[in-house]
């Protein structure tokens, strides 16, 4: 056969193969016109984040009378966040569901959401979706080339400790905490003259179980799920902070919409962040209810100045840096 035959028909064969639904390609569009899409989160699919990114697929489906749906990625499967978010700059990846706690590494108004002792509980957080401040958040991703689309919640944080209940800030002195890396995280833990240390949470059950850490910050759903309290027992409920995920669609993504389309995405989104909000308030009571069934020493934290101080040096330290923040803040207290 002569060399032209076979280099042409080796380019044919290559060109064939790069629609193969395994291709980098992020929404691939089937013999049945379906546009089907790839979202990433880091969590199991037995979290709440999960179940809202099915709830999303659900509306997808629906409203656009099985013409878009989603595929979901969960548990890190495509990658770290920093991975996702490679992927969701190139195309190959259509939407995240990130933590803000890296997120905030990133876009310094995100530590917002991690200002100390805002909320009383997660039903005043979820309120904050519809704040000028969380849109300004959203519309700074475009300078990361992502498209801010909205915030979901997994729960308030409290403190689990080994020995004892929080009574104040001095009794956090000296604590080794595992905490979530994110700058006003960190802060906040220094601040309280607490041994602050960012570690996976895979080593977390462990670590409380030989005496590596004293305590965590955690929320409700999590410390369920994981059963950190075999190894400490004793929950304070602060609502210190709360913890979100930003969710994100990539610009390559976007751009590939039709208005129609578009209008369509944006709406699944909101009635499945709506329906997991609700959901993630309804588990922090069922989740309580069960941590007191299984005999945790469960206490409120009590109103004390010295948190107080503390929250403050955090708050204005962050409102100094980011108008952003301010205005978060401000909105927050009325």
């Amino acid at each position: 056969m002569p060399f032209s035959v076979i280099f042409l028909t080796f380019v044919v064969l290559a060109g064939c193969g790069g629609e193969d639904a395994t291709s980098g390609d992020s929404t691939a569009s089937s013999e049945k016109g379906i546009k089907t899409f790839k979202i990433s989160h880091v969590t199991q699919e037995s979290h709440i984040w999960h179940k809202t990114a099915e709830k999303f697929s659900e509306e997808l489906e629906e409203l656009s009378d099985g013409k878009m749906n989603a595929e979901i990625y969960p548990a890190a499967q495509l990658g770290l966040e920093k991975d996702m978010i490679q992927q969701l700059e190139t195309g190959s990846l259509d939407f995240g569901f990130l933590t803000n706690a890296y997120m905030s590494t990133r876009q310094e108004s995100l530590n917002a959401w991690f200002m100390p002792f805002v909320f009383n509980d997660l039903e005043e957080a979820a309120e904050m979706r519809e704040s000028d401040a969380t849109r300004a958040m959203l519309d700074e991703l475009s300078s990361q080339g992502l498209v801010g689309l909205d915030f979901i919640f997994a729960g308030n944080r409290h403190i689990l400790l080994s020995e004892e209940n929080v009574e104040n800030a001095e009794s956090l002195k000296g604590k080794k905490m595992r905490i979530i890396g994110s700058p006003a995280m960190q802060d906040f833990w220094d601040e309280l003259e607490a041994g602050p240390t960012a570690m996976p949470l895979s080593e977390v059950y462990t670590s409380l179980q030989t005496g590596v850490i004293d305590g965590i910050d955690i929320d409700l759903d999590a410390l369920v799920t994981e059963k950190y309290y075999e190894n400490a027992n004793y929950l304070t409920l602060t609502n210190h902070m709360t913890f979100p995920a930003v969710i994100v669609m990539g610009e390559q993504t976007l751009n590939s919409l039709t208005d129609e389309e578009e209008t369509i995405v944006r709406e699944a989104m909101e009635k499945a962040v709506d329906w997991g909000i609700e959901e993630s308030i309804k588990r922090e009571e069922e989740n309580l209810e069960q941590l007191i069934e299984l005999g945790v020493n469960v206490e409120e934290l009590e109103q004390d100045d010295s948190f107080k101080e503390v929250a403050d040096i955090i708050k204005d330290k962050y409102s100094n840096d980011s108008d952003t923040i301010k205005q978060f803040l401000e909105e927050a207290s009325q």
